[in-house]
């Protein structure tokens, strides 16, 4: 859960036309709790949506309050100026957490958790809404990290156009477990499983104009994704 939300609802979101999972259904989830983790834990968004007959699909940062996802960029990006008008939009953002090795090339495949997005995006308005979203982005990149840095000043914030877009439609998909092979391939010498994979930080390297009095923030060096573990 981000830091905005402590509910730990756990209904599941209606099924529609668009959300229902149609190859591999059993790997579909539409629990509503499932779909906020995974948003959660993943750090970019793919916006997918139509200008002009042209299909775009556009890689963003984002953040989550509750039931409103939030996106953010200039008021000049064509993506953002195209969303505003409230045109229908496609979100969708994965987590690859290994790869799935089997006895044969066809039977390959990889463990993931992802969610899709349906809805129109609305322009807010609110200067109060706005800094929260705005907190929201800061917070789900790096948490912690808001109370450190200096706000968004007014002419920031004037600058910075954001979108809501509710969690009203949506589904997830995810795949665990080993490879499934043929029968007779199971006897094949050939070694096959799981190969894990996990997103990990780095050693942080300063700015070079950062003045060496400055210590590296507990919340930069204990940095870590917040991961909920796989689901079953």
């Amino acid at each position: 859960m981000t830091a905005f939300d402590t509910s730990t609802a756990s209904d599941t979101l209606p099924v529609t036309q668009r959300t229902q999972i149609k190859r591999q259904p059993q790997r579909g989830n539409y629990d509503r709790a499932l779909i906020h983790q995974i948003l959660d834990e993943a750090l970019i968004c793919y916006v997918g949506f139509v200008v002009d007959a042209q299909p775009f699909v556009i890689p963003t940062a984002y953040g989550r309050v509750g039931d409103q996802l939030y996106i953010h960029g200039s008021p000049a990006s064509r993506m953002l100026r195209t969303l505003k008008e409230q045109v229908a939009v496609c979100v969708t953002v994965t987590l690859l957490d290994g790869l799935v090795l089997a006895r044969s090339a066809f039977h390959h495949s990889m463990n993931y958790r992802s969610v899709v997005v349906f809805g129109n995006a609305t322009v807010v308005d609110d200067p109060t809404e706005k800094l929260m979203a705005l907190q929201a982005f800061t917070e789900h990149v790096m948490p912690d990290r808001w109370a450190a840095v200096r706000p968004p000043t007014p002419q920031e914030l004037a600058g910075t156009l954001v979108l809501a877009l509710p969690l009203q439609e949506a589904s997830a998909k995810v795949r665990t477990g080993p490879p499934k092979d043929d029968a007779d391939d199971y006897a094949l010498p050939v070694w096959a499983g799981e190969l894990p994979l996990r997103l990990t930080p780095l050693s942080p390297i300063p700015d070079p104009q950062l003045p060496s009095s400055i210590e590296v923030p507990t919340h930069v060096q204990h940095y870590g994704r917040p991961s909920i573990g796989v689901a079953k």
